[in-house]
């Protein structure tokens, strides 16, 4: 590959060559900037006498330790216990054991689904039974009793849908209470989504059975079944055509409703929220965040007409049957208070920006002063508000520093139109980076008179990887911009670790964050795995730092960091052996991962998942290890199966977390 002439020499240009080619392939921007530099200490490693040339030999003296030492390790991976994701033969056992897997994993989602829907039942039951006895039932018959059953589980839906993002109630249950033991929180999003579904279905059975046959039966039934059944609930003088009932409270409230619904509904698919639309079709205007937003925000009309439409009613005339605003009425005061809250608590939470840092794949790092009294653990996330951008959205961001650190952080991917929106409104302010500093450019603020953009916050809020300290392994797994939840468990980690040990030499006292010292001896976590998945290498310069600090301070050795570039092969492939020369030679002088820029090694192309479950139940019996996930869904089922694979087959207790917003 190297020796294009085949004279049995290399020299330092066909060196050159292979190294631009192969960084070319790679995606290896930083190493086709200084490809000279490189091919000159491979040529003075190699070339030591100065001749010029490089003899193949001398070569493959270089490269053939590296794959032997590569496979030596491969080998003795092979050897030792052996563990792997099982592969069941028997198919009524392999069932059996998805079974088993399935339920293990989603208890908590069965019952909390479970009495759900027998509770939807239950009310569908109760009121179809109530209108059997009712006088309309002679002339509408089962209509009516399908309609009435359908908008009695509407109105339980349209109440118990607002609980799911009451993000500040779950936060404090779930932080102060033992439920999170029964209930998913982290769930609450898709529970939402899945309310949402039972109100569509409720809504259905109401409107359809009333229009195509309940409405059209009440017009052509003879004047004297009108008379007998029907004319206390709709009048003496019988409806002249179908127009009246659609022109009445009843009927324009109904149809707003559904106009309404619709809308928002459609638009939250994440065909149009996450604009997966192509931009040469015509509804594509009408994808991205922005416009789910807006449109949700129908929810004050849906509910308004709701209460309306409940209110007046054809059939009940007694106040104390129109059961509407009963079921609305405690989850529309917990949620009002919410709101308000959120509102008064931004209000006050208005930040100072210290500093801003834009980095190599468009992910934009901003550090701000904490406000006072701003308590957090890692593993949460905040809401923040760039009014520059808009005075209406706020979007989560996970929050990248230590409960310890004076500062705070967030790290964003600009993808989308409002956080394109902030790092162009920042831009303008910032410089080229001096010697020594990281990112392609940066501002720093001084002074509250700053005229860049303001930001508000509002939080923090609870997510599943806050109660991390309750494990006593982690196995954190981030993919590309997923790392940010992670990267301030492994600061967490280290710091609590530290304060723990201090304890232990006689020294009482309360942490940097505040936190007492008996939630520090709560702390059980003994070992961290952090692996961290992306294809671009200007990835790892987010948090160059958290990766020098920890390799520095953690001189016993408690977290243990994996970064892994996916756009390089794999260790042993013949298009990456001068990469991992050169990538051994070069730690060996500066102690400097050449990739990442840290004192980190980079491994080559994608982790063996298998592999590092396997590592971590032999090295740690008898333990439970957190698992925690951030990143694309593609990875989740395989991690999710491992997870109750090696729990299965193994003394080790793998519990999987995947985040959610």
């Amino acid at each position: 590959m190297v020796d294009k002439n085949a004279d049995g020499r290399i020299t330092k240009e066909e060196i050159t060559e292979m190294l631009q080619l192969t960084a070319s392939a790679s995606n290896l921007s930083r190493i086709e900037e200084k490809v000279d530099e490189y091919a000159s200490l491979l040529m003075e490693v190699l070339d030591p006498e100065k001749l010029g040339y490089i003899e193949v030999q001398n070569l493959q003296n270089v490269l053939l330790p590296v794959g032997q030492n590569q496979l030596q390790h491969e080998t003795d991976l092979a050897a030792t216990t052996g563990l792997v994701a099982t592969k069941e033969g028997d198919p009524i056992r392999r069932i059996s054991k998805t079974f088993s897997y399935f339920f293990s994993e989603n208890w908590k989602r069965i019952w909390v689904m479970v009495l759900w829907i027998c509770i939807c039942i239950g009310l569908f039951t109760w009121k179809f039974k109530v209108y059997q006895r009712n006088p309309t039932f002679q002339v509408m018959g089962y209509c009516v009793s399908t309609a009435k059953g359908g908008a009695e589980t509407t109105k339980l839906n349209m109440a118990i849908i607002l609980l799911p993002v009451c993000r500040n109630t779950i936060t404090w249950l779930r932080s102060h209470t033992k439920l999170g033991l029964v209930i998913p929180f982290n769930d609450n999003l898709n529970f939402h989504k899945v309310i949402a579904w039972g109100v569509a279905v409720g809504g259905g059975l109401h409107i359809i059975p009333h229009l195509t046959c309940d409405f059209p039966r009440i017009l052509h039934e003879t004047d004297e079944e009108y008379s007998k059944y029907l004319a206390q609930f709709f009048g003496s003088k019988r409806p002249p055509n179908y127009w009246w009932f659609v022109k009445g409270v009843e009927g324009i409230t109904g149809l707003i409703l559904t106009i309404c619904m619709v809308i928002m509904y459609v638009l939250a698919q994440p065909l149009f929220r996450r604009s997966k639309l192509s931009r040469t079709n015509r509804l594509w205007k009408l994808t991205g965040f922005n416009t789910f937003w807006y449109s949700h925000h129908l929810f004050i009309i849906v509910y308004i007409t709701f209460i309306v439409h409940g209110v007046c009613l054809y059939i009940n005339r007694t106040w104390y049957k129109k059961t509407t605003w009963m079921y609305l009425l405690v989850p529309m005061i917990l949620y009002i208070g919410e709101r308000i809250l959120r509102i008064l608590r931004a209000g006050y939470k208005k930040v100072s920006i210290q500093k801003v840092v834009m980095h190599r794949g468009n992910v934009l790092a901003i550090y701000m002063t904490k406000p006072h009294g701003f308590k957090y653990k890692s593993g949460q996330y905040i809401f923040v508000n760039c009014a520059a951008v808009s005075p209406f959205e706020w979007h989560p961001f996970s929050i990248t520093s230590a409960p310890g650190d004076d500062y705070l952080s967030i790290h964003m991917r600009c993808r989308g139109d409002w956080t394109l929106g902030v790092r162009n409104s920042f831009k303008e302010f910032c410089e080229a980076p001096t010697s020594g500093q990281s990112g392609l450019l940066r501002a720093n603020f001084t002074g509250s008179n700053a005229k860049h953009p303001k930001l508000l916050i509002d939080g923090p809020y609870g997510a599943a990887a806050q109660d991390y300290w309750k494990y006593d392994v982690l196995l954190l797994i981030g993919l590309g911009i997923g790392a940010t939840p992670l990267v301030s468990i492994i600061k967490d980690t280290l710091n609590n670790y530290q304060a723990k040990k201090n304890e232990l030499h006689g020294s009482e006292s309360l942490g940097e964050d505040g936190t007492s010292s008996s939630r520090r001896r709560d702390f059980v976590t003994e070992r961290a795995y952090f692996y961290w998945v992306t294809r671009e290498e200007g990835s790892f310069e987010w948090f160059r730092g958290l990766m020098d600090d920890a390799a520095d301070k953690d001189n016993e050795g408690i977290i243990e960091l994996h970064n892994h570039c996916t756009s390089v092969y794999e260790r042993g492939d013949a298009r990456s052996a001068l990469l991992v020369m050169l990538q051994e030679l070069y730690y060996a002088k500066h102690e400097i991962d050449i990739l990442g820029q840290t004192r980190v090694r980079t491994h080559f192309a994608r982790p063996n998942w298998n592999q590092v479950f396997k590592n971590v139940a032999q090295r740690h019996s008898n333990k439970r290890v957190g698992v925690f996930y951030c990143g694309d869904r593609s990875l989740e089922k395989e991690l999710k199966w491992l997870s109750q694979d090696f729990s299965y087959n193994t003394s080790t207790r793998f519990v999987f977390h995947k985040e959610n917003f």
